[in-house]
């Protein structure tokens, strides 16, 4: 008893320093109150989400965090980097932020087995202790792995399903008399309101275009950045028909129709396996309670006809 309510005065003075130093650290100054009416009107939500950045408060506590797992000179060559990009974090600080995080976490799901098992009283032996604390520290590394492969598949399910209208938009903006460097500004903003991730893309296209960086450099980065083969077979395309000279409307014409085509037998091949992945739901919740349903009545009327035929003299 002694020890339970002892673990719950420690749970409650964390979650007040906790709640302290969140508070402390994350409510606006009055600094950061006078310079944002000093700023200009808000930009773009695309432009918000590209610079925006974590104060200077929060790097204090959460770069120590990130550097105890991240090794800065594997980083510079790490494939996670692309990974970000593929997820469209491309702020600095979300490094700090997924590297705290996997320190945080792996502390943090052990010191829960910890309470838990204080709180709750588990009978359990030193060796099932010991890995189920192994476990979830496993668990915490980990975590943030799986998260951010979500938000890679996502935001490429997204992008996926755009680019074949924006690569219509586009086609449209070139056979009307615009440069390629200038459709892609105009389809970028454009495209917004169907796409975000992919109005985003088109902005740092349209940046690193406009920042001097060569055409055939600008769509291989951001090839790189979506990470998508038939993006890549796209890019391949236009560079080669930049360099050559041939029609880029033909050629955005050639590609969007491919895509388009993809789309819809993936979009065929997710209804093809539909009656394959509903078949343990009917067979065990639907089917049950459909044959209770009507066979329940039988089955009564049916055994009364018997109880009374054995219990007649």
């Amino acid at each position: 008893m002694i020890n339970k309510v002892l673990f719950l005065i420690v749970i409650f003075a964390m979650a007040i320093i906790m709640a302290y130093v969140v508070l402390n650290q994350w409510l606006p100054k009055a600094r950061d109150k006078r310079m944002a009416t000093l700023l200009s009107p808000e930009p773009s939500p695309v432009v918000q989400a590209i610079a925006s950045s974590l104060s200077s408060p929060d790097k204090r506590w959460i770069e120590p965090l990130a550097n105890a797992a991240m090794n800065a000179e594997s980083w510079l060559t790490s494939p996670l980097r692309i990974r970000f990009s593929n997820a469209g974090l491309n702020t600095p600080n979300v490094v700090n932020l997924y590297f705290a995080s996997k320190t945080l976490l792996t502390f943090f799901l052990p010191l829960l087995v910890v309470g838990a098992k204080l709180l709750f009283s588990w009978d359990i032996g030193l060796s099932s202790y010991l890995t189920l604390l192994l476990v979830a520290a496993a668990i915490g590394y980990y975590l943030p792995n799986r998260v951010l492969l979500y938000l890679v598949n996502q935001r490429q399910s997204e992008l996926f399903s755009a680019f074949p209208d924006a690569l219509d938009l586009l086609r449209v903006c070139v056979e009307a008399g615009l440069g390629l460097d200038s459709a892609v500004e105009r389809v970028g903003r454009e495209i917004q309101i169907e796409s975000e991730a992919l109005a985003q893309e088109f902005y740092l296209l349209g940046l690193e275009l406009r920042a001097g960086a060569t055409r055939a450099n600008a769509l291989r980065n951001l090839a790189l950045r979506i990470g998508l083969t038939d993006i890549d077979a796209l890019v391949a395309m236009l560079i080669q028909a930049d360099r050559f000279g041939t029609s880029v409307a033909e050629s955005l014409k050639v590609q969007s129709e491919s895509l388009r085509n993809k789309r819809r037998l993936r979009a065929e091949e997710a209804a093809a396996k539909l009656p394959v992945k509903i078949l343990m739901p009917l067979i065990f919740c639907v089917f049950p309670a459909l044959l209770m349903v009507l066979l329940g009545p039988a089955i009564i009327n049916v055994s009364e006809v018997f109880m009374s035929q054995l219990t007649s003299p």
